[in-house]
């Protein structure tokens, strides 16, 4: 199966070794992204909702980058360092995706999240 390395402008470079996404077959995988600006690489601080916004066109940007949109979705994962944020978190999100084909999703609670952000997504789409 041949492996092809994604990436755009349009979302944070890589702050380590690996690469915004990888196709191998029809299958797309998106790193975790977080709220980083992507033409400064500097942190976003705002409210959770920003924040949240912020990392989803980051990863529409990656799929757009790969020609795929979030119709394609079939799983995410959402990585909050509170919990309590689980509900503006959710109302963003939501607001990508048609409840009929969302995807699979798991939410999970953390300690702590590369340069101490308080949400990171990850995402699976398929082709």
């Amino acid at each position: 199966m041949k492996k092809k390395i994604i990436t755009t402008l349009n979302a944070p470079a890589p702050l380590g070794p690996y690469n915004q996404a990888v196709k191998a077959g029809n299958t797309l995988y998106i790193s975790g992204q977080i709220p980083i600006e992507a033409d400064k690489m500097e942190l976003f601080r705002g409210t959770i909702k920003e924040e949240t916004d912020l990392v989803m066109r980051h990863l529409e940007a990656i799929l757009d980058a790969a020609e795929m949109t979030f119709k394609q979705v079939v799983k995410t994962s959402i990585f909050l360092d509170d919990m309590d944020n689980f509900g503006q978190v959710n109302e963003v999100y939501g607001s990508y995706f048609d409840n009929d084909i969302a995807p699979a999703r798991e939410t999970v609670a953390v300690k702590t999240l590369p340069k101490s952000v308080r949400i990171e997504i990850s995402m699976i789409a398929v082709d």
